[in-house]
This record gives C-alpha cells, sequence and structure tokens, in this order.
C-alpha cells in the first residue's frame, strides 16, 4: 500500500456491492432509549438464598456403554498414581465428597483417566438416549487434533436439530463447557462428562435446556490428554492460542464458538498444589477452586459486569456451600526470588478474553490439583461439577437477560468506529492481599500477605484514537482467514480505491528502543485488499489482533509480515467489494 498521488481524480463506482458508509450511531433519543432499555436489565449480586446445586445422582446410573471398556461403576479408593509432595496431615483436610463419580476414568483400579475412545463411547451413548424424549442431544465433531484425534462437542438442546441456525434461532441462549485444554489437568474432562450425563433425558439438569442450549466439549487437547502433558503435539500452550489460532485445537474452539455464538462461556481447569509454590513459600495451596471472569482491555462494561454479577457471584456462592474453599485465580511466577502473585492475565489469547470480546459473560474455574496424579480425584471432579452446575443454573436464571445484555452490547459496541479512545494495552492494578496455605511440615493453615496484582481493576497503558476499521494487504490473506474464523466480517475490496489513513512509521530514538508513530494520508486500497470495519459487535477482537504495538498483535506473532501491510483507516470509504468473498 503505497500513497498515491494526490491528483489522483475520483470516480464513479459500479456497485458490485457498495460499502454501507453509515456508521451505525445513536440519536439522541435512541441513544437514551438504549441506555434507558440497559438500565432495565438489572444486574443485581446473585441472591444468597439461592439453593446449593446437587452435584450429581449417584443412585443413577449412566448410560450403557460398548464393550471397550467404559462400563461405569461405582468408585471405592484405589491406589494413588503419584505420591503426595507433602505430609499426610495435608491429605486429610482434602476428604472424598458424599457424592461418589463414576465415570469410566474413575473406575477402581484403573490407573488411567478416561481413554478418548471411552469418552466418545460415553458421549455417543448419550445421544442415543436422547432419541425421541424431546430433548436432543447430538454428537460433533468440531475438528481434528494434531495428531488427527476428533475433537468432540456434544450438544443439548430442545430445539428442532443440533445445528447451529437451529440453536441460534431458538430464542434461548448457549452455554458453552470446555475442559482439558491442558492436557495435565483431567479433573475438567471427568466431570464435563458428569454433566453431559446430567443433560440427557432425566437428568438433572435436563429441566434448564427448556430455557438455554449447552454446548460441552470434555477434551480440548486430546493429544496432551494421551501423553498427560500440559501443552499441544506441537508444543503450543492452547489456553493461550485463541487470539492467534495457530493450533488446529483452537480453531476448532474458534469455528464453534463463531457458528453457536454462546452467551456464556466456563473453561474449566486444574491448577498446581505445590510446585512452585511450594519452592518460594515452603507451603501448599489451600484452595479447593480458584476463579475468574475474563478482564481484558476493551471489553464492554456489562458484558463484565454479568460475568461477575451473574456468575462469579453463585459460583463461589455454590462452592462455598458445598464445603469447597475458593479465592480469585492467581499464580506466582518462575522467578525464585519473586514473592509477589498475579491474576490470570489480560491479554486477549485465553478463551475467556476472547469470548468477552466477542460480547459473552466468560469465567474460568480450576480446580486444585494438576500435580497430583489421581490423588484427591474425587474432590477435585465434585469441585467443578459444583461450579459447572452453578454457572448452566445461572444461565438459565438470567436467560431474557442475557439475550437484553448481548444485543444492546452489540449495538453499543458497533456504534463505536471512527470515535473515542482506544485502549491499546492494559495493565493489572498492584494491591495487597492476604491468602491462606498450608505449611508444608506440619499442615496447619497460615494466612500470608503478598504482594498482589489485580485483574479486577485494570488500567490503560497504551491508547489512541479508535479507527473506523483497517486495510489489510492482499499478502495477509492467511490472517483474514483467522479473523473470520474468530467471528469477524472482512471483505475484500474488488476495485481499486482510495483511503484516509494513518500508516505505521517506525522511529527510533538514541538510546531507546523503536517505537512506532502514525503517518496520515491518502493511500491506495488495491483491488484483492481487505477491509475490516469496526462497525460490528466483535470489533475490539479486531483491533486486539490488528493494533501492531503489543507482543501478541498479528505483527509481532508474524500472521502479518510487517506494519506495511495494515493501516488504520480514518474515514468511513466509499470502495467496492467482493460479494462472493466471505
Amino acid at each position: 500500500m503505497t500513497l498515491p498521488s494526490t491528483s489522483a481524480p475520483p470516480h464513479a463506482v459500479r456497485h458490485a456491492r457498495a460499502w454501507r458508509s453509515g456508521v451505525l450511531r445513536l440519536t439522541a433519543v435512541g441513544a437514551a432509549a438504549l441506555v434507558t432499555a440497559c438500565a432495565n436489565v438489572q444486574l443485581p449480586p446473585w441472591p444468597g438464598s439461592a439453593p446449593q446445586p446437587q452435584a450429581a445422582r449417584p443412585a443413577t446410573p449412566p448410560p450403557a456403554q460398548p464393550a471397550t471398556g467404559a462400563t461405569a461403576q461405582p468408585v471405592v479408593p484405589g491406589p494413588q498414581l503419584t505420591p503426595l509432595p507433602y505430609n499426610p496431615a495435608i491429605e486429610a483436610r482434602f476428604p472424598d465428597p458424599s457424592v461418589r463419580y463414576d465415570t469410566p476414568g474413575l473406575n477402581n483400579p484403573r490407573q488411567q483417566f478416561t481413554t478418548q475412545a471411552e469418552m466418545s463411547s460415553w458421549l455417543q451413548a448419550l445421544a442415543a438416549r436422547s432419541q425421541g424424549s424431546g430433548t436432543t442431544l447430538g454428537l460433533l465433531n468440531i475438528g481434528s487434533s494434531q495428531h488427527g484425534t476428533p475433537i468432540q462437542a456434544l450438544v443439548a438442546t430442545r430445539a428442532d436439530n443440533i445445528q447451529a441456525s437451529s440453536l441460534n434461532s431458538s430464542g434461548r441462549p448457549t452455554a458453552l463447557l470446555v475442559a482439558q485444554q491442558h492436557g495435565d489437568e483431567p479433573a475438567g474432562a471427568e466431570a464435563l462428562l458428569v454433566i453431559a450425563r446430567e443433560l440427557a433425558p432425566g437428568g438433572l439438569l435436563a429441566p434448564l435446556l427448556q430455557q438455554i442450549n449447552v454446548v460441552v466439549v470434555p477434551r480440548a487437547n486430546p493429544d496432551g490428554a494421551a501423553t498427560a502433558s500440559h501443552l499441544t503435539a506441537d508444543g503450543t500452550d492452547l489456553a493461550h492460542d485463541h487470539l492467534l489460532l495457530s493450533t488446529p485445537e483452537a480453531r476448532a474452539l474458534a469455528t464453534l464458538v463463531r457458528d453457536y455464538r454462546p452467551a456464556a462461556v466456563v473453561d474449566l481447569h486444574e491448577y498446581a498444589a505445590a510446585g512452585q509454590f511450594l519452592q518460594k513459600y515452603q507451603a501448599v495451596q489451600s484452595y479447593d477452586a480458584l476463579l475468574q471472569y475474563a478482564s481484558t482491555a476493551n471489553a464492554h462494561e456489562f458484558v463484565t459486569k454479568a460475568a461477575r454479577e451473574w456468575y462469579v457471584q453463585p459460583v463461589r456462592s455454590a462452592l462455598s456451600q458445598a464445603g469447597l474453599s475458593n479465592e480469585w485465580f492467581y499464580r506466582t511466577s518462575a522467578q525464585p526470588d519473586d514473592k509477589s502473585v498475579s491474576m490470570a492475565s489480560l491479554v486477549p489469547d485465553t478463551l475467556a478474553n476472547t469470548s468477552s470480546l466477542k460480547n459473552a459473560a466468560a469465567l474460568f474455574v480450576s480446580s486444585r490439583g494438576s500435580d497430583l496424579g489421581a490423588t484427591h480425584i474425587q474432590r477435585r471432579v465434585h469441585t467443578l461439577v459444583t461450579a459447572a452446575t452453578s454457572a448452566l443454573r445461572a444461565t438459565a436464571e438470567k436467560a431474557r437477560n442475557l439475550n437484553q445484555v448481548e444485543e444492546f452490547v452489540a449495538r453499543d459496541v458497533s456504534s463505536l468506529a471512527c470515535r473515542q479512545q482506544l485502549t491499546v494495552q492494559a495493565e493489572q492494578t498492584p494491591e495487597q492481599r492476604s491468602i491462606a496455605m498450608l505449611q508444608a511440615g506440619t499442615g496447619a493453615e497460615q494466612q500470608a500477605r503478598l504482594d498482589w496484582n489485580s485483574s479486577l481493576q485494570i488500567k490503560a497503558s497504551q491508547t489512541r484514537a479508535r479507527p473506523c476499521g483497517y486495510l489489510i494487504s492482499a499478502e495477509a490473506r492467511q490472517a483474514v482467514e483467522r479473523l473470520r474464523q474468530l467471528g469477524l466480517q472482512v471483505q475484500q475490496i474488488a476495485e481499486p480505491g482510495q483511503v484516509l489513513a494513518d500508516s505505521y512509521q517506525e522511529a527510533r530514538h538514541a538510546g531507546s528502543s523503536a517505537a512506532l508513530v502514525l503517518t496520515r494520508g491518502s493511500l491506495d486500497a488495491p483491488a484483492g485488499s481487505y477491509y475490516l470495519s469496526l462497525n460490528q459487535p466483535k470489533a475490539h477482537l479486531a483491533t486486539a489482533a490488528l493494533e501492531p504495538d503489543t507482543p501478541y498483535s498479528y505483527v509481532s506473532k508474524g500472521l502479518i509480515a510487517s506494519t506495511a501491510d495494515i493501516a488504520r483507516v480514518v474515514a468511513t470509504p466509499s470502495v467496492v467489494f467482493d460479494e462472493d468473498d466471505d
């Protein structure tokens, strides 16, 4: 994209599909009406009198399983797969729940968790059991892992069928539950097998399908699960690949989210009880669950408020009522001398954070014990079943409100194109906070007051004016495909034109690193290049990917070759787009 001659005359264009130049803007009356409508969408704290969710039905057997070793029986205590990294006094603090879970991977005397074949058989049996019941359960192959293993999702609905169009037109919001993005975190997959069973006809959660649809992905990283590896087969951390989409696993989840448009997303994980925490503090983790709602720059305040008040509050209440201790998510760094802890990153590359930029209420819940093998597995599964159950009940309770918030936020985000400031990067707020930990030697609980980097209150560290959209070169076709998989509309320019845009220029100063500065001018928009308008509901996902001077942008990650391949369009363009390019 080079600067054209300023004497180039304007030309009439043939409208293969003319750019609709009117950026969605609210009149004073319309804005007031929307604000009033939004004010009527109450976002109160979750009532404390909500009943404790029932986690499972131990007296009801699971569906019949084919002869693949997937027959489920009541679980009795079995041998530990790994020794405890601390004394027995700590083990005694985490007794098994009264409910016993009976997924294939929890059978005695198992030496492995549910296999991929057993999981598929379990889900297929649930789908078969639902036929003719009025409730439809269906299995989707949403993609394949790097080793060719199918990644499966179970859809539970009372719509006519399990197709995305059917769910999206049902008038009921969809909740998405995802587990085992990290292969060494098995409790989430086992928990979602329980949740899937309870969504089937006769299950405790089946009545919720009168108000909501549910999509369950028990194992997002089957290759990692097969080897108990934290990462995918090529060494990627799937949990941080939801913006770049470099892995087929991330692309499968992105396509699922794009097509099924969940209003709520719950991401289940596990965290290490000992590890670096034991090395730094000579103590082990004490909480059954750590949780956090999505927190990233430019997430709409109503989406954040819904996640905090409609999900986190009732989930924490349900965990506490079940006798399961919980705290905000935190972790410590790999630096031995750094005794601070930080909440989850603000980077928009996690499932929760990207989902919030897609205007879904999103949270993740992490149970204690990714480093414990099968130790405390019943309690770990119980923790995640309790949390997931509460989240589904919350979605059903707030189904109508979620639809109202989604509609308002979509219009509000779209209306911001070409105006106001955009947060390019944000940072956590430093605080101090007391957390409970267990002394490694005695098991005694102690309170430690630590430096705490909070993601609950974030502040902008870099801002600039929000553009109308982005001009992207034809050479960046792969980046365009990723943006479309994220659910963004990107249009290809059919005829050469010109746009008023800011291009990025690198400026170097003595003794400092290079910085980007913006240079405004009239730029060529060649045929075959692309335009991404910010007049769309997921606009802030585009800015996360395309503002080049962040460590996670498509330019920084090499998906877009250089800053010369992108420009910030600052006035609504009048160009012709290709109708056939999607």
